[in-house]
């Protein structure tokens, strides 16, 4: 899993989808306003479920899926491995 998605809060990233089982998806830029455990809100107002797309996010390639959980649990973890 990248770094990135684990030992960052995602809020206020400029992402791109790359890959979207919601084909309409693919191409939408924006910057992420709210987080949820399942999804990611854009400026836009768009939705989208983090287990259903692939992100650019910082010129890095991130799986939904990796970051498919609440951020603060997810940098939790991530800290917790490094100790």
């Amino acid at each position: 899993m990248s770094n990135f998605a684990t030992n960052k809060e995602i809020i206020g990233a400029i992402i791109e989808i790359i890959d979207s089982k919601n084909k309409s998806l693919v191409g939408v830029k924006g910057k992420v306003i709210d987080e949820t455990k399942n999804t990611i809100t854009l400026d836009s107002g768009k939705t989208i479920l983090k287990s259903h797309a692939i992100f650019k996010i910082s010129n890095k390639i991130i799986h939904g899926s990796e970051i498919a959980k609440r951020s603060e649990d997810r940098i939790k973890k991530w800290q917790n491995q490094r100790q």
